[in-house]
């Protein structure tokens, strides 16, 4: 079974997917979100098709480890996906994600245009792996 990173935007959600053998994480695409009940199918059906068994959420702590607003919204979207599906739902430190994915962005010469583009997916990425390299999945 596979796992889906989800990096969780007001405007897109980032989506990462890891192999069969729960080793590597791969973007998968940056969905740009369109309602919230559309947005929950969305993921829904990428996580059974993919047969997927758990969705590991970024939670965007503070800088100082302490939840705020942000991650309420995180906690409330998780919730509301469990209606739609039946994957196990875990949440994993996000912070410097994006910043993460950037650096590697600019260090791969991408533009500022077409980083956009990709950021949210490559944060995703970011969080799976970090999953992936912390369990035993």
């Amino acid at each position: 079974m596979r796992k889906l990173g989800v990096d969780l935007g007001q405007v897109r959600i980032g989506l990462a997917l890891s192999d069969a053998l729960n080793i590597f994480a791969s973007a998968l695409e940056t969905y740009h979100r369109i309602s919230i009940e559309e947005d929950l199918k969305h993921i829904a059906d990428i996580a059974n098709k993919n047969e997927v068994d758990v969705i590991v959420f970024g939670l965007p702590l503070n800088m100082d480890g302490t939840e705020g607003e942000k991650c309420q919204e995180t906690y409330e979207f998780a919730e509301k996906l469990k209606k739609y599906c039946n994957q196990d739902i875990v949440f994993v430190d996000e912070r410097l994600t994006t910043v993460s994915a950037e650096k590697v962005l600019i260090d791969a010469n991408v533009s500022r245009k077409n980083r956009k583009q990709v950021i949210d997916k490559v944060a995703a990425t970011f969080i799976l792996q970090s999953y992936l390299d912390k369990k035993d999945v």
